[in-house]
């Protein structure tokens, strides 16, 4: 039984539980491989238009070979010469047996490492800035449609001002678009290793070109153009410098703050019954409490972007003990911590991308609330339509001091309503302003000017960063839960 031996051993959830197939390709073996394979094609390419002598021939035959990776046969190699780079060399060697003698020419194995790397930090990036751009889409759509209508606003998560459902989204957005450009950033500041050498001096290349500083630094170009990079970095070790990783990874733990605020945000609300994530119609909240509606897509945000948040003191303790031209203890550790990174940062977007395509606002539970606390921060208001009417600023303030004690303790001692507003109708004292108490307890004359700053953030800062994605816009998220 050949597949049940996949459950004798440990798989990533990362993988068997959560990213898109898209993702964990990227990382994948066959990728990281066949892209070795690219690279030397493309390093014999630049070595023979540069007057090496190397043929079409042996060219065309490691083309004809990019893709056939024999994986047990390099593990073989592998296990002999403990180097997974020669072990691959080998086992490319073997199905070209005449441009053996050229593969790898003048290079080190970083040239396959780190390129590759950087290769797929790229394509990390050109996967997530789409589906980013769609959380912000389909958050920027709710804000739009809940641009005017109130909500308790929270400071200490004690009620304060009202704010509305579309104002409060659009600090979920502001954070999202800045990390929409710190990956965009990010990804735009990726360079390639190149063509460098064993310590960066580029030496064995000079050597091959016979002192010819002009033909390396063409190889170094070529190389670079063919793997779709516009610049190389001019400087390296051995590797290129491992901050690249902190700067890469660091967007993403950022994200997953962004992320973890949001969804924590939403299970707030969820308990207040004011908004709710999605729920499927057979989905079952808890084993044992029917009644149960679980905010378990954005628990699953939380927890993930807890690890994401975590990945980050990797990249800068392995920046940091990068001695002299390099180490090796880098390699270990940048085998999961940039995979798991791109992974994790992945499913949490598809996750929240859900989230945000079918989230449900309940007026009237937002309305009771307002209605509950709305008369205590009516009194201000109160206090000046008395004194319009010609009543004495300081009498009203204590009159409405004390009625407002009283009906806190039947809040808070009692367990009852909000009677306040009852309160100061019975009492004779504001009988010349009982005609406008409804309009002073309209909540919408409490919002300031929050829908008029979610309609300009989202036509002035929102809109126009999803301008490149528009093509990509319509992907929709069946989540497996």
């Amino acid at each position: 039984m050949e597949g049940a031996d996949e459950f004798m051993k440990y798989r990533s959830p990362l993988v068997s539980r959560y990213a898109s197939k898209e993702m964990a390709y990227n990382f994948s073996d066959r990728k990281k491989f066949t892209t070795w394979r690219k690279l030397w094609i493309y390093l014999a390419k630049a070595e023979k238009a540069l007057g090496l002598p190397i043929t079409d021939a042996q060219i065309l035959e490691m083309e004809s070979h990019q893709v056939d990776i024999d994986f047990a046969m390099a593990a073989e190699e592998e296990r002999k010469l403990r180097h997974d780079v020669m072990a691959h060399v080998h086992t490319f060697a073997h199905c070209c047996p005449a441009a053996a003698p050229i593969i790898h020419l003048g290079a080190t194995s970083c040239y396959v490492g780190d390129n590759t790397d950087l290769i797929m930090l790229r394509d990390g990036f050109d996967i997530l800035l789409p589906k980013l751009a769609r959380v912000i889409d389909r958050l920027a759509n709710f804000a739009e449609k809940y641009a005017d209508l109130p909500t308790l606003g929270f400071t200490h998560y004690q009620p304060a001002q009202l704010t509305t459902v579309g104002k409060r989204a659009c600090l979920w957005l502001q954070d999202l678009a800045m990390d929409m450009r710190n990956l965009q950033r990010a990804r735009d500041d990726l360079r390639f290793r190149g063509v460098k050498g064993t310590t960066g001096t580029q030496a064995s290349f000079l050597q091959l070109f016979q002192g010819d500083h002009d033909k390396v630094e063409d190889l170094d170009r070529m190389v670079t153009e063919m793997a779709g990079f516009k610049k190389s970095y001019l400087v390296t070790g051995q590797t290129y410098s491992r901050k690249v990783d902190v700067d890469s990874l660091s967007c993403l733990a950022s994200l997953g703050a962004t992320v973890h605020k949001i969804c924590t945000d939403i299970r707030l609300l969820a308990n207040l019954k004011e908004i709710e994530e999605p729920f499927e119609k057979e989905q079952i909240g808890s084993s044992a409490m029917p009644y149960k509606r679980n905010p378990m897509r954005a628990e699953r945000c939380c927890s993930l972007a807890r690890h994401l948040v975590a990945l980050m003191a990797d990249p800068l303790q392995t920046a940091s003990v990068q001695w002299l031209e390099r180490t090796l203890d880098d390699s270990a550790n940048r085998r999961i911590s940039l995979p798991e990174s791109f992974l994790t940062a992945d499913i949490i977007l598809s996750t929240l991308q859900n989230v945000t395509e079918g989230l449900v606002v309940y007026p009237k539970v937002i309305e009771r609330h307002i209605r509950h606390e709305l008369p205590f921060m009516a009194t201000e208001n109160i206090i000046m339509a008395m004194v319009q009417a010609g009543g004495n600023r300081q009498d009203c303030h204590e009159k409405i001091r004390v009625l407002s004690q009283e009906a806190a303790a039947v809040v808070k001692q009692e367990g009852g309503d909000n009677d306040l507003l009852a309160r100061v109708q019975k009492d004779p004292y504001f009988a010349p302003i009982l005609g406008q108490l409804d309009a002073i307890l309209e909540p919408k004359t409490f919002i300031g000017r929050a829908p008029q700053q979610v309609a300009r953030f989202l036509s002035e800062e929102v809109r126009p960063l999803l301008e490149p994605y528009k093509a990509k816009m319509d992907v929709k998220i069946e989540l497996e839960l």
